[in-house]
């Protein structure tokens, strides 16, 4: 689905989002959720030029914010699976990029909308690789796209990886709720 959809709940998300932003609520979104802040908060969700599904490196921006939510600069393997990107909306700060999609995660003060997944499972990714087979088939010459086979491989070692960073990202996010 996309951000950009003619579905009854898109419209509430979206002013949502806005509300949230307007109260300086911090909003977290991963990958369709991420289109929704950008759009919400003025930006533009299109077509990817590469469709990306399975796993692949995100470079964290060389910039201040970056740092702030990400540590030290380097890279990390994130999980994929989308065909659209957003723009980031106007004030934001790009946080993540790769050679596939310019706007990984942007950052707009207490907000962070990922294009990549940091949320993944085990169960959740071989969920989505039987569910999202055919789409994998269907999309196999993108050079964004991987078999399941590979996506599977190293899945426990991955996924640990993967939440480490998720760690340092919640952990960041949830400084800037309200404690009661």
């Amino acid at each position: 689905m996309s951000a950009n959809d003619a579905l009854p709940w898109i419209g509430p998300a979206l002013e949502l989002v806005r509300d949230a932003a307007r109260k300086d609520v911090p909003v977290l979104g991963h990958c369709l959720g991420g289109q929704l802040m950008s759009k919400a908060l003025g930006g533009e969700v299109t077509r990817a030029k590469v469709k990306e599904i399975g796993w692949g490196d995100v470079e964290i921006a060389d910039n201040v914010v970056a740092r702030d939510w990400f540590g030290g600069g380097g890279r990390f393997e994130a999980f994929h699976w989308h065909g659209e990107t957003f723009s980031n909306p106007p004030g934001a700060t790009r946080v993540l990029t790769n050679g596939h999609c310019a706007n990984q995660a942007f950052a707009l003060g207490r907000h962070l909308g990922l294009q990549c997944h940091v949320e993944m499972t085990p169960e959740l990714v071989r969920s989505w690789c039987r569910g999202g087979a055919g789409e994998i088939e269907k999309s196999a010459a993108s050079p964004g796209v991987q078999k399941p086979e590979a996506i599977l491989r190293n899945l426990e070692a991955r996924i640990a990886a993967l939440h480490r960073t998720a760690d340092r990202i919640y952990e960041r996010w949830t400084e800037g709720l309200a404690r009661a």
